[in-house]
């Protein structure tokens, strides 16, 4: 039997020296170095105060296998290097200490300068610890600090790069900082700073101490580490990593499917490297595994992709049938479909992206004001399900797909559970698009909820319900204050109205910083306009120059309405104006939560908005009236009409156990599942019409002014093409209805 793992230690010195030599390389399957500045400080600490920091898993390589895993050296080696083993667990550790010893001429990644570490000698000395390791990146002082040893030795700075340089550096450059403050100490004495000599002389005597501490650190300080044997299998040494990464310090999914592939020739980090690009317009370092995420919904309709690689029949994947039979299933069969299925995964997240930052469908203009980055891969995965509908379908399905985004959103659906919640919608979306009576119990939750949004504790950018606020001023089209324009959607960032600087002086706690304060303005109007003002003192210079209508309007496409632009001009304006202020501006908002997403209303050109809104009124009165007519008793509704009506309650009670099943055993609780027609029936059969034909007189001109109206909606509702003939017909139903129910 091979000798699998040799468990051994290496002195700090020889690993700094094999790290200089290139003697490490890094499979290809490992994640990139992503260390921040202050985690190489925390190593360096530990290695500084003797503090294990975790053995090294380690494979003894020869030349087949550092090609068949396309290995790479240590994140800043330049060398041509001696490569001799293959790092599969402690890059980053390696890396660090490689970086922070021998100081590579290159930034960290994701940053624009290049660090340097020290150690504060005088704090070190003093054992305090916490302050004694620190970094600095290359500024004018830090290239004067480096360039200069007696500024080094003035200033207590060693530098940590010394101790990875070759030769007798390290020890001269102990001995000069000795030397230093031998020679200060005999200068202060002789000038007679009796305490100035004692200091220099204490600082003398720490700096021998602290040669002693770099010597021993030097060659005692071991790092412990497990060998491989280098004839092990490419398969059998993959498998060990992903045991170790599952069990001991996780790295997330995407680097153990990388790990699984490898050995079978695909090149998922370099697939990834080649979409990362198209991806970048979000912030996230999950990306990598959302394309994973979105390839295991559209595959097994389960958001976990651990089991998206490709096996033997034998190996595959344990499933159970609805039948309770157990089977083994390949989720993907071969290098070339998972490939395809990687590309549809990526095509279809970077679509879901531009649809989202899109100024007129949902708003998120930037990342940081997208609601949820986690949301993603279920939103990508539907999209591209909804290629596969027919044609005529599509249209209805991007209706359900926006409602169900925008009460995931405004409940906060996506903050917790991501896999388990993406797989559960996923499949609800797509029997939703499927079926009308499918409707998720989401989207009545979401109705019921919205009132109960309490914005003014919405401080905080980055949260879903203030990002989503925020997109709903973007799609209602806030127009700029100065220009009066649809402002370009790059120079657009969210400012306080009534100024921050205010808020802090007469307002307790975090309430000025809420989204209720905010609007998207530029920073050309923030500085012009506003600039720590009061509105009381912005708005009349803007109604003088541009008329008050025109601000009015302006201010309204900012959710202000006219009662809050009314308040905002008070003056003295008080706590109590600012209390009244965001009071008003959150019933607005909630009103246009209401009417733009949970009435759908918000695809609609604003005249249909309008006519939408009207219809809606015309059948609150209706049902009012047909309560009114028949003394709130359901039992003399027409037959044909209870039994649909009741079909729909009882299915919703069913849905939704929230709902009070009492509220609906009364007429006025059943006229809500009303809709047009059952309205009519109700208004016109021949056992109720003598209860409303003095107010309609003819029954013939009742059911043509209907089907006029409902032509009108159900265009409107459904998204289908208005034509001025049936608008004009609605507009005369509106209105004819409305001198009727007036009388």
């Amino acid at each position: 039997m091979k000798d699998a793992q040799k468990p051994d230690h290496v002195s700090l010195n020889t690993l700094v020296n094999y790290l200089r030599d290139g003697r490490y390389v890094i499979p290809d399957f490992q994640r990139e170095f992503e260390w921040k500045p202050w985690d190489i400080r925390e190593l360096m600490r530990s290695i500084f105060l003797d503090y294990y920091i975790g053995s090294l898993l380690l494979w003894k390589g020869k030349p087949e296998n550092f090609e068949s895993l396309s290995c790479e050296p240590v994140y800043g080696y330049t060398g041509s290097g001696k490569p001799e083993y293959i790092v599969l667990d402690g890059q980053q550790r390696l890396t660090a200490i490689y970086y922070a010893f021998l100081a590579p001429d290159l930034p960290l990644p994701n940053r624009s300068n290049r660090f340097f570490y020290f150690v504060s000698i005088d704090r070190f000395m003093a054992e305090e610890y916490d302050e004694a390791f620190g970094y600095e990146w290359l500024t004018r002082r830090w290239t004067k600090v480096l360039a200069n040893t007696e500024l080094q030795y003035r200033e207590h700075l060693f530098p940590l790069s010394i101790m990875g340089a070759t030769g007798w550096e390290l020890p001269n450059w102990v001995q000069g900082y000795e030397a230093y403050w031998k020679e200060e100490c005999q200068r202060l004495e002789a000038d007679g700073d009796a305490e100035g000599s004692k200091v220099a002389a204490n600082h003398a005597t720490n700096a021998k101490l602290f040669g002693e501490h770099l010597q021993g650190i030097s060659g005692q300080y071991q790092v412990s580490y497990i060998e491989l044997d280098k004839d092990l299998e490419v398969s059998k040494v993959c498998d060990i990593f992903t045991q170790i990464n599952s069990k001991g310090i996780r790295l997330d999914v995407f680097d153990l499917i990388n790990a699984l592939l490898k050995p079978k020739g695909l090149q998922l980090k370099q697939l990834w490297r080649d979409a990362a690009a198209r991806l970048e317009d979000v912030a996230t370092e999950k990306m990598n595994v959302y394309i994973l995420q979105v390839m295991s919904i559209l595959r097994q309709s389960y958001c976990s992709p651990k089991y998206l690689y490709f096996l033997l029949p034998g190996q595959a994947k344990p499933v159970r049938d609805p039948d309770g039979t157990r089977r083994k299933e390949v989720l993907i069969a071969d290098i070339a479909e998972f490939e395809k299925r990687w590309k549809v995964a990526v095509d279809s997240l970077e679509d879901a992206i531009k649809l989202l930052k899109h100024p007129q469908e949902f708003g998120a203009i930037s990342s940081s004001f997208l609601p949820y980055v986690s949301i993603l891969p279920a939103f990508a995965a539907l999209r591209a399900h909804m290629k596969s509908l027919p044609a005529t379908r599509k249209l209805d399905a991007s209706r359900k797909l926006r409602h169900w985004y925008w009460a995931s959103v405004f409940t906060n659906r996506y903050s917790g559970s991501v896999e388990s919640t993406s797989a559960r919608d996923f499949l609800d979306l797509k029997a939703w698009f499927d079926d009308d009576k499918q409707e998720p119990s989401l989207i009545a939750e979401f109705a019921q909820r919205f009132r109960n949004l309490e914005l003014r504790k919405e401080t905080k950018r980055g949260t879903s319900v203030y990002n989503g606020i925020f997109n709903l001023f973007v799609l209602q089209g806030a127009r700029d204050w100065m220009t009066g324009d649809v402002p370009q959607f790059d120079d657009l960032d969210d400012h306080h109205i009534i100024p921050s600087a205010w808020c802090k002086e007469h307002l307790s706690g975090t309430i000025g910083n809420s989204i209720l304060n905010r609007a998207p303005l530029t920073s050309d109007t923030n500085r012009n306009v506003i600039s720590d003002r009061l509105p009381n003192a912005y708005l009349p210079e803007l109604i003088k120059q541009n008329g008050e209508s025109a601000v009015r309007a302006i201010l309204e496409s900012h959710f202000i309405s006219p009662a809050a632009f009314d308040i905002l001009l008070r003056d003295p304006f008080s706590s109590d104006d600012f209390e009244a202020f965001v009071t008003e501006r959150q019933r607005t908002l909630q009103d246009a939560i209401e009417n733009l997403l949970i009435k759908e209303r918000l695809d609609l050109p604003p005249q249909l908005r309008e006519l939408d809104a009207a219809i809606e009124e015309i059948e609150l009165a209706l049902r009012g009236l047909v309560d009114k007519g028949l003394d709130s008793d359901a039992s003399h509704l027409p037959p044909h009409v209870a039994q649909k009506v009741d079909g729909r309650v009882k299915a919703a009670l069913k849905k939704n156990a929230s709902l009070e099943a009492e509220k609906y055993e009364t007429l006025t609780g059943e006229l809500e599942f009303f809709d047009l027609r059952e309205i009519q029936d109700t208004l016109t059969a021949k056992s109720t019409w003598a209860k409303f034909e003095q107010r309609f007189s003819s029954k013939e001109s009742l059911n043509t002014k209907f089907d006029q109206l409902a032509e009108l909606r159900n265009g409107i509702r459904h998204s289908r093409a208005v034509s001025s003939i049936v608008q004009k017909e609605g507009e005369a139903a509106i209105e004819w209805f409305r001198q009727v129910l007036a009388k």
